[in-house]
């Protein structure tokens, strides 16, 4: 359904996550007051530290899980294209966002605590649902409901914007060419939509969430410190270029120092699922080589030409100057 709607129209998409974004703030801020009312009541009991956590292998793989929650604002650089006055707003949303969630999550948090164990939240599939189950009697359903709204805008959120990484990919000559297309009718990049979608659905061949969440982990972490590495290494190497939007140095040091202590320590105290973490990376080297990079003889040429002229039939899409001027 999801993919159907990004496919059909960004205005419908945007819309979508809004709505079901929305719906996720109302039921946190439930939760929120349920637990200042909570702490009223002076339930503290389970504010100690006990059993407290020192191993660092393990509090390094925790992060994975953590920041997991919190990586919204990297999504928001990949819809930048269609963002009005970037320059300005892209800061200014990145900003909001990350002081917005992490006031509601640790307020969050310290709200299930007022009610529920370490060993309680450690053992909840759903912990919203377990606090709802002990606290509100007969309008628990509500919070099923709202949980499997904040999923359905999680999935639509990574939809429209993922999608377009793999379109800005394509248009540089990275990816193959029919990432680059967009819907004749509808003026929304449908290749990437629908490959987005399929990765989606292999991801789910594992049913272990902790498992995937350590794969796409340290994949993701890779790759958002060296992508900021690149911020100190272009001050260094080309310190002419125009830089719109600048940050203070400090910052992506401090932020590739962190990654490399998230990144590296796992492969110790996980390298299973940090090796195929990097096999997932890996997958990247042999697409880039067979549709990008290597010299291909004619009939391979000739046969990735006509494949291509097939998804182009099928999906209705070209390149966006072209779909411009239909």
């Amino acid at each position: 359904v999801l993919t159907f709607v990004n496919c059909w129209n960004v205005k419908w998409a945007t819309r979508v996550q809004d709505i079901f974004t929305g719906a996720k703030l109302f039921a946190l801020a439930v939760i929120i007051i349920t637990g200042f009312v909570q702490l009223g009541r002076g339930q503290t009991q389970y504010f100690t530290f006990d059993n407290t956590e020192h191993d660092i292998t393990k509090i390094a793989l925790s992060f994975y899980s953590g920041l997991f929650a919190y990586n919204g604002w990297n999504y928001l650089n990949f819809v930048i294209e269609e963002l009005k006055e970037p320059v300005k707003n892209l800061p200014k949303a990145i900003y909001i966002s990350i002081s917005l969630v992490t006031a509601v999550y640790v307020l969050t948090n310290v709200a299930f605590y007022t009610t529920l164990s370490p060993a309680e939240v450690l053992g909840s599939e759903a912990v919203a649902v377990t606090f709802a189950n002990r606290l509100y009697g007969y309008m628990a359903w509500i919070m099923p409901f709202f949980v499997a709204c904040s999923t359905f805008g999680a999935v639509n959120g990574v939809l429209l914007t993922s999608s377009r990484l793999f379109y800005a990919g394509a248009m540089e000559g990275q990816m193959p060419e029919i990432l680059t297309m967009i819907q004749v009718k509808r003026m929304t990049p449908t290749p990437a939509v629908l490959f987005m979608a399929f990765l989606s659905l292999v991801y789910l061949g594992s049913s272990n969430i902790f498992a995937l969440i350590s794969y796409v982990g340290f994949a993701t972490w890779v790759s958002i410190g060296l992508a900021v590495l690149c911020v100190p290494w272009l001050r260094w190497k080309a310190p002419e270029l125009e830089r719109p939007i600048k940050v203070n140095l400090i910052w992506p040091v401090l932020y590739i120092i962190a990654t490399i202590l998230i990144t590296i320590v796992p492969m110790v105290a996980a390298p299973i699922e940090t090796g195929i973490g990097v096999g997932i990376i890996s997958t990247g080297i042999p697409v880039y080589l067979l549709f990008i990079k290597v010299r291909k003889p004619v009939w391979i040429k000739r046969g990735l030409n006509n494949l291509n002229i097939v998804l182009q039939k099928v999906m209705m899409v070209c390149q966006p100057e072209k779909a411009a001027s239909l």
